[in-house]
């Protein structure tokens, strides 16, 4: 009798115990959740006062201010339409006013991906921290620490988390979809810096396991860089049709899919003019 009274109270200490953690476990749960939606409100408010303060426009330049790209495309492709393209224009100095670390503003097509990007001494601390800099666990969008932003790199690297809300680079997963690649007037990047306004054109989308490969931004020469971009180009989920060489500027994205794989766009210089 003993001994069953015993295994009784282990089982119903058990049981509590067991209760016990499932309460911990959704109350932490529900905080998380709670959490998260105010490091979303908070990000959406931010990102609409950015908007209004940054007075985005679009510009229209002349062939003589307009440095094209040299290319290799053929004349049916349409590469020649999109040079046609306005590029985007901000205005730097109430941005840097809000945020001395401001480096630059990134649109991407057929995605809400509009916003200015920033720059510090590392890859982690806008991981946690708002354009304003303040702790947000929705983070922002920032540039690789080793970039220059002077248009000089031959890889710009920018990084922002995939929030599910589509906030940040949560749309970037747009690219993976039949819709998105359906419609070839999504396949063009517009950037600005106090340096340039730039144009891209996208040769590769992918998801991938987590690496550092595609992330290098330094090298030896053109036929390291001719050989890094053909990997990044035959690793594309879908065929660009765009040709890419070891004398081309090419700007990556990349973001969180899960917790242990990335999506990732990469596009070519093929405009920019300097200011």
């Amino acid at each position: 009798m003993r001994i069953n009274r015993t295994r009784s109270r282990i089982k119903l200490g058990l049981s509590c115990l067991v209760a016990l953690a499932c309460v911990v476990g959704i109350g932490f749960s529900g905080y998380k959740i709670i959490e998260w939606m105010k490091d979303s409100h908070e990000t959406k408010a931010a990102s609409t006062e950015i908007e209004h303060v940054a007075a985005l426009t679009e510009v229209e330049t002349s062939e003589d201010e307009e440095e094209v790209i040299e290319t290799n495309e053929p004349e049916t492709s349409i590469y020649w339409k999109y040079l046609n393209t306005n590029l985007i224009d901000v205005n730097f100095s109430e941005l840097k006013a809000m945020n001395r670390e401001t480096a630059g503003w990134i649109q991407v097509g057929g995605t809400n991906i509009n916003y200015p990007f920033v720059q510090t001494s590392n890859n982690d601390y806008y991981l946690k921290h708002s354009f304003d800099g303040s702790y947000n666990s929705a983070g922002w969008v920032f540039a690789d620490f080793r970039n220059k932003i002077d248009g000089s790199d031959r890889n710009m690297i920018v990084y922002a988390h995939g929030r599910y809300d589509t906030t940040m680079f949560g749309s970037l997963r747009n690219i993976l979809t039949s819709g998105w690649l359906k419609n070839p007037d999504n396949y063009i990047v517009r950037t600005s810096s106090e340096s340039e306004n730039a144009l891209w054109q996208v040769f590769s989308t992918y998801r991938i396991e987590t690496t550092n490969d595609y992330i290098q931004t330094s090298f030896t020469g053109d036929d390291e860089f001719d050989r890094f971009v053909n990997m990044l180009k035959d690793r594309s989920a879908h065929d660009f049709n765009t040709t890419v060489n070891g004398k081309d500027h090419i700007l990556t994205l990349s973001t969180c899919y899960s917790k242990t794989e990335r999506v990732v766009m990469h596009a070519k210089l093929i405009k920019r003019v300097r200011k």
